[in-house]
């Protein structure tokens, strides 16, 4: 069994399904071995993240918040992947850093593995690794599993989805989505602090919050902006983000659309006016490009 916590009556994330993953799946989708999609360098993170070399991305199956409009839904489903050991996931930490020259390590989506993962983490440092690690969730999370954390992560990349719980209810059925997130992020700002840089401008330590701007939403949108940047003020960065992608989902035609310029800049605008400095934004056309990659078992 890992280091750090067992599978068993799994109660790792908000959701507290209680399975034994040992013998079947939780609510995230998955039992208890790793099963990763793709490993790889990513360049569609923020600057001081992918750098010209790209970040290391390494993309886990399965997810327990589920919502509606995942991107990565072919994955984060629970279906396919290769199945990884600690040691193995530690190979691969390994091999992006001295093989493809990633600037980091982005863990995707790896909540519902965290024991496993740290295990590699710690095994993979133990072993060379010196680049930092980063970890690219949802924010719906526990503050007792990030602390399995506290030392092994370098950068924490969270989206910050919703203050809504009509909405965090509709679309993700997690109505405590926000009182759950604004834990989690208080969290992940003990454990890494203000952010710091190195000499290239890549970030070395520290917090991003990713906001997801929904078509129709924008209203919640400025809450979520105004809260992580009344709680941070400039402990943190904000990114903003207007690639939404629709992918289909007919029971919600709200969302059967991208973002509108209009909608966006509107969120933006109201940043600014706030005071946030900063902060990334994405510029025109994003959903017209890939941010999803193919997974693939790339780098597995």
């Amino acid at each position: 069994m890992t280091e750090y916590g067992s599978y068993k009556s799994c109660d790792l994330c908000p959701r507290r399904c209680g399975a034994d993953r040992t013998v079947t799946r939780g609510a995230c989708g998955m039992g208890d071995t790793v099963f990763a999609a793709r490993a790889a360098l990513h360049m569609w993170e923020e600057p001081c993240i992918s750098g010209e070399r790209g970040s290391g991305a390494v993309f886990f199956v399965g997810c327990s918040l589920g919502c509606v409009f995942c991107q990565n839904r072919q994955i984060s489903r629970g279906r396919g992947g290769k199945p990884l050991g600690a040691r193995e996931l530690s190979d691969v930490f390994l091999r992006l850093q001295d093989e493809s020259h990633a600037e980091n390590i982005n863990l995707v989506t790896a909540t519902h593995f965290t024991p496993t993962v740290a295990d590699a983490i710690s095994d993979a440092k133990s072993r060379g690794l010196r680049i930092p690690v980063v970890w690219n969730s949802g924010g719906y999370e526990l503050q007792k599993t990030l602390r399995i954390l506290d030392g092994l992560v370098d950068i924490y990349l969270p989206d910050f989805k919703y203050v809504s719980s009509e909405l965090s209810e509709k679309y993700s059925h997690a109505p405590d989505y926000f009182e759950v997130a604004k834990l989690a992020l208080d969290e992940m700002f003990s454990q890494v602090g203000r952010p710091v840089f190195d000499d290239d401008g890549m970030m070395t330590r520290g917090m991003i919050v990713r906001h997801l701007v929904l078509p129709t939403h924008a209203d919640d949108s400025r809450r979520c902006i105004k809260y992580i940047f009344d709680r941070f003020g400039d402990g943190v960065y904000i990114s903003i983000m207007n690639q939404y992608t629709p992918t289909g989902s007919p029971p919600y035609p709200e969302l059967c659309r991208p973002v509108t310029e209009e909608e966006y800049d509107s969120v933006v605008d109201f940043a600014a006016d706030i005071g946030v400095t900063n902060g990334f934004i994405q510029e025109g056309g994003t959903v017209e490009e890939s941010f999803i990659p193919a997974f693939d078992g790339e780098g597995l």
